[in-house]
Parts: C-alpha cells; sequence; structure tokens
C-alpha cells in the first residue's frame, strides 16, 4: 500500500461517526430484558387470574379442612357483582349456609335464580347460577356438612344437579322417573349418602293434574327407591336422626315410611298443623315437630310419629308476625333453629287465615328471612341471622346447627374477582391488539429513542 493510499483511507475513515459498539451492545441488552420481564410479567398475572377464577379440569379432591369451626353468620348480604363460582378457584370448602331470593344481585337472565353460598367460617361468598324462583330448604338444598348442595339444573331436560364445593366437581342425578315435567332434590340423608328427590308427572294426557312422586336416590352407586306416589304431591320430607325413617306431609296427611318405601304409619293434621321442616324428628326420633298457626303466631308441638297423638306444646316461645316458620333442626344445648319468613310489605295474601304453605313461602310473599333460635324456657325468640330485603329463603348445614355456634359477619360488598379479572383480561387484549396494529409507529419510536439515547451518551464520552 502506498503512502497517499494510506493518507487517502485515514481521511475516509474519519469522516465516518464512530459505532458504539459497547453502548449499543448495553442497549441491546437492557431492551431485551425489559422486554422478557414485561411479557413474564404479563404472562404470570393472566395465570394467577386465570388460576383464581376459572375452574380446573382433573381438580385432586382434598378433603374438609381440619378443625374448621363451622358458624352461623349473625348477618348475610346480597353477593358482590363479579363473585367467583361455586367451582372457581380457590375452592370455598363447606357452607353454613346458603340463600335465595329477588333482590338485585340474587337474580340473572330472564328471572334466573342466583344461590349464594356462604363459607363455614368465613364470609367468602359463591354463586349458583340455578332455575327460576329456587327457594332454599326447598327445592335448593345444603348437605348435612355443607359440603354439596343440589339444585334443579338450568336446561330444556328436568335433572338435578350437585356441586361439591370442596373439590368444585358437579355431577348431576335422576330419579329415572319416566315423563316427569319438574324435578328437583328435596332433602338429604343424614349421613349425605342419599339425595330425596321430587317429581311432578302428568296425571292425565291432558296434562290439567298432576302427581308427585317421591324417591331416593343413593349416589355411590345411583340405586334408585321409589318412596311415593301422591294426587297432591308431598312436602318437607324429614329424615329421622339415625336415617332409617322418613316423614313427609301430602296435604293434611303425614306419612312416615322407611327408605325400602315400605309404609310404617300414616295420620291426618289437626288443622292449622304443618309438619315442621327437616329438622321435624326429635334427636331421640321418639317424636315428631308440627308447627301451629294460631292468627299471626307460630308455635312448637310434638306428636307421636306412629299415631299422630298430640304430645303437647313445647316449652319454646312462639313466634310472630311472620308468614310461617320452618324448622331447621335442634342445637347441642336443646333450643330449636327456625327459619321465620317476614311479610312482603305489599304481598297480597293475609298471613293471619287459613292459606296453603307453598302460598306463604312464595316469592311475592315473603319480604325477607331470619334465623331464630327458640331456647327452652325462653320468654321471646333470638335472633341469629337477618338477612337484606327480598332474600326469601334459606338453608343452614346440619353441622352448623347442632353445634350452636355463631360469629360476626361483615359481607363482602363492591365488585368480586371475576369482574377484575375480565377487566385485566379485556384490557391487556385491547391494549395488545392496539400494539400490533400500530408496530411500524411503535418500531419507529423505539429507533429514535435509541438514537436520542445513542446521541446523549456520545455527547457526554466526548
Amino acid at each position: 500500500m502506498t503512502d497517499r493510499l494510506r493518507e487517502v483511507l485515514h481521511t475516509a475513515a474519519a469522516d465516518i461517526p464512530a459505532y458504539p459498539v459497547y453502548g449499543q451492545a448495553l442497549a441491546t441488552a437492557r431492551r431485551h430484558r425489559r422486554r422478557t420481564v414485561l411479557a413474564a410479567g404479563a404472562v404470570l398475572v393472566l395465570v394467577a387470574l386465570a388460576g383464581a377464577v376459572l375452574p380446573l379440569a382433573r381438580t385432586p379432591a382434598v378433603g374438609p379442612a381440619a378443625g374448621v369451626d363451622a358458624a352461623l353468620p349473625d348477618r348475610v348480604g346480597v353477593p358482590p357483582f363479579g363473585s367467583l363460582h361455586a367451582t372457581d378457584r380457590p375452592r370455598l370448602g363447606p357452607a353454613s349456609v346458603i340463600f335465595t331470593g329477588q333482590a338485585p344481585g340474587l337474580m340473572y337472565g330472564d328471572e334466573g335464580s342466583i344461590i349464594t353460598v356462604v363459607g363455614a367460617d368465613a364470609d367468602r361468598y359463591r354463586i349458583i347460577k340455578g332455575e327460576r324462583e329456587a327457594l332454599a330448604g326447598g327445592d335448593t338444598v345444603l348437605s348435612p356438612d355443607g359440603r354439596q348442595i343440589a339444585f334443579r339444573s338450568v336446561g330444556l331436560t328436568p335433572r338435578v344437579e350437585i356441586v361439591d364445593l370442596v373439590t368444585g366437581h358437579s355431577r348431576t342425578v335422576s330419579s329415572g322417573v319416566p315423563g316427569t315435567v319438574l324435578t328437583g332434590p328435596a332433602g338429604w340423608s343424614p349421613d349425605g349418602r342419599a339425595l330425596l328427590v321430587g317429581d311432578a308427572v302428568p296425571a292425565n294426557p291432558e296434562r290439567s293434574a298432576y302427581r308427585g312422586v317421591l324417591s331416593i336416590v343413593w349416589l355411590d352407586g345411583n340405586r334408585r327407591t321409589r318412596l311415593a306416589d301422591e294426587p297432591e304431591g308431598f312436602a318437607w320430607p324429614a329424615f329421622a336422626p339415625d336415617g332409617a325413617r322418613l316423614a313427609f306431609q301430602t296435604g293434611r296427611t303425614v306419612t312416615v315410611t322407611d327408605l325400602d318405601g315400605r309404609r310404617l304409619s300414616s295420620f291426618s293434621l289437626a288443622p292449622e298443623t304443618e309438619l315442621a321442616g327437616k329438622g321435624a324428628w326429635s334427636t331421640d326420633g321418639r317424636a315428631l315437630t308440627v308447627t301451629r298457626r294460631d292468627g299471626d303466631s307460630w308455635s312448637l308441638r310434638q306428636i307421636d310419629p306412629a299415631t299422630g297423638r298430640d304430645l303437647g306444646a313445647m316449652d319454646t316461645p312462639a313466634v310472630s308476625g311472620v308468614t310461617a316458620i320452618r324448622l331447621l333442626g335442634w342445637a347441642a344445648d336443646g333450643s330449636a333453629r327456625v327459619v321465620a319468613y317476614l311479610p312482603a310489605p305489599h304481598a297480597p295474601a293475609a298471613f293471619d287465615v287459613p292459606l296453603e304453605m307453598d302460598q306463604r313461602l312464595a316469592y311475592g310473599n315473603v319480604g325477607t328471612v331470619r334465623v331464630l333460635a327458640l331456647g327452652r324456657g325462653a320468654e321471646v325468640p333470638t335472633t341469629l341471622l337477618t338477612a337484606p330485603q327480598d332474600v326469601v329463603s334459606i338453608d343452614v348445614s346440619n353441622d352448623v346447627i347442632r353445634s350452636g355456634r355463631t360469629r360476626g359477619a361483615s359481607p363482602p360488598h363492591g365488585v368480586g374477582p371475576r369482574f377484575w379479572f375480565w377487566t385485566v383480561l379485556i384490557t391487556v387484549l385491547v391494549a395488545g391488539i392496539a400494539a400490533y396494529r400500530n408496530r411500524e409507529g411503535l418500531a419507529l419510536w423505539f429507533h429514535n429513542r435509541q438514537a436520542r439515547q445513542t446521541r446523549r451518551r456520545s455527547g457526554r464520552s466526548s
């Protein structure tokens, strides 16, 4: 190479701006790291939200939490908009209370019912979408241990659905009664292994009349036994404590059967008297409890389950100013736990006159409910739980009833986790779509930003 050529090359090289290799390498590394962190953060947020909100398939079964102090909350509230479903994670575990009604937040779609579930030991709420005008304690029932809920499934085919609150799994069961037009659960056996299912079947081709069929379905093998087929239907089924006998009311008649459907006794009730509810049997199984109305006041009495003979009034206080009461069961101290149905302010019915029980408990006639303790020898009932207006039905787990424990409650408010999940997800999707559609502009902005940073670093180094 000649000296002249060497001088020309040096002069040309001097006119070319130096490339900041080290600075550019650092900038590229930082940019890559930022993108990696942002992407990983977005993925983690989405996974965490999805894991917390959406039900996962093949979830391993877990048992109820040991040592859970199940207790009755002293009040319940309407579930927040965006509440988790009963099948969502994290699993709720056993429940203390379920309730239904027609308050805002307790209905969806075309008058479908929101079944609200309250945790056994804390104010953790979940929801289930059920059929219209679902009645907690009637056609929507909580298992004795609070672990499972049976309800009328939404759909064109009449069926009963059961949700396990511990595993999040659900299943459907059927009584196998042909021609049924309406089916629903009616009660649980004391051990939770069998479910009573009631069906309405047309009694004539014109379908102008229906008969009620009561069956028991064993859940471990789906074995079914028909217990009763009555032209007037049935109400208020109650298992004896040992689970070997069942009492139910048809019209003004109470029937006691065994689990094979054999009739053990049948007798008529006195006027203004009703089988008390799922807790109708005494704790020793020797007596049945009935409710008697006197004007707008209701009291408890006991009768002989073999003959229907009146055994006298119980030494518990009467409940006044209500449409009806329903006996949930007996606490360890011997007091009765009842649901009191308070009349709606503008109910069309008068409740101090004879009236069918299904009318007394109808959505339009009940304003709200309370759970009361009727202590032995007490002069007045003790209010244990209150509910907002238009909560019209409630059920309590047998474990909570027997324990007699109550707790101060603070129902959730505001919006629930599902609301935040969808809000974040939609925001991320919109931002992602916007970034993709403006990717060229973003790339130019990044390039200009990097060039400005390079010039600033070059100025500082010189």
